[in-house]
């Protein structure tokens, strides 16, 4: 019986051991040095009358905290359980006294998942309907502003500085500099900030960048903005939610031809990686 208890449990279990076990193997490994803050494997609160007392509450405080940060998300969607009774349904586990079989557990908590499914579905398309029509707007007052020019696939562009010499190929390894936000100015990616730039075949990206940064040539910096069809479109990936209009200010620092790129180098990061 997969029950919603039985899960967190374990997952707080697993979660549990998995620390453990990752700590004997940095113990193990030749040269390792275990991490400052952690405790000795002995070291007892004196709130506790021994070590199991503390480990017992320890498994019960991260399962509380697992169900609260799980409670807390489902809210999001509307949907909120009560506290009370899900701390009963644990206790009356714990003395073997159910007030539902197996059966209706397992049912009830199957119409749950079911339930929270759907409500994270329409939440999700609400949110890629929300993104799209912000998007739209975003790029119509941006194709206003003075110097924006825009390609045949719909990315808009303002050329800061061109650059000298040849502008890039698809075949081409390019390095940059870059930072990348979302039309609210929410920023998910900044190489500068990573104290390194990025480089990656041109062809390897999303399709913005690809056609973005043939406008400018070494040297050159260029603010793309790009509709989602040009970027991650209507599944989002982490950090870029679905239908998402991109902003990138992108510096364009070198240029390596197919022949003397070698491999294609460092792959981007999320904000401008291909899916």
């Amino acid at each position: 019986m997969k029950s919603l208890i039985k899960v967190s449990l374990l997952a707080s279990t697993m979660a549990f051991a998995l620390n453990a076990s990752n700590a004997l193997a940095a113990d193990a490994a030749p040269g390792a040095t275990p991490p400052a803050t952690a405790a000795p494997a002995s070291a007892t609160s004196d709130k506790f009358k021994s070590s199991e007392d503390q480990a017992a509450y320890a498994l019960g405080a991260s399962l509380g905290r697992y169900m609260d940060n799980s409670l807390k998300e489902q809210e999001k969607l509307g949907i909120k359980l009560n506290k009370d009774q899900l701390i009963t349904g644990v206790q009356d586990a714990f003395a073997n006294n159910s007030k539902l079989s197996d059966q209706e557990i397992e049912a009830t908590l199957q119409s749950f998942e079911a339930r929270v499914k759907q409500a994270a579905q329409t939440k999700m398309e609400q949110e890629a309907k929300d993104n799209a029509a912000k998007g739209d707007k975003y790029r119509a007052d941006y194709a206003k502003e003075k110097g924006v020019k825009k390609t045949a696939n719909g990315v808009l562009y303002k050329v800061d500085k061109a650059g000298t010499g040849k502008a890039p190929t698809d075949s081409d390894t390019v390095v940059v500099n870059y930072k990348g936000t979302l039309v609210d100015g929410t920023e998910f990616d900044n190489s500068y900030k990573r104290g390194e730039p990025l480089s990656f075949r041109l062809d390897g990206v999303i399709p913005g960048w690809t056609e973005g940064l043939k406008h400018i040539q070494k040297g050159g910096k260029i603010q793309l903005v790009i509709p989602p069809e040009q970027a991650y479109g209507k599944t989002g990936v982490p950090g870029i939610p679905a239908n998402s209009t991109l902003v990138f200010d992108v510096e364009l620092l070198d240029i390596k031809p197919a022949t003397a790129a070698g491999d294609a180098g460092q792959s981007p990061d999320a904000g401008a990686q291909q899916k």
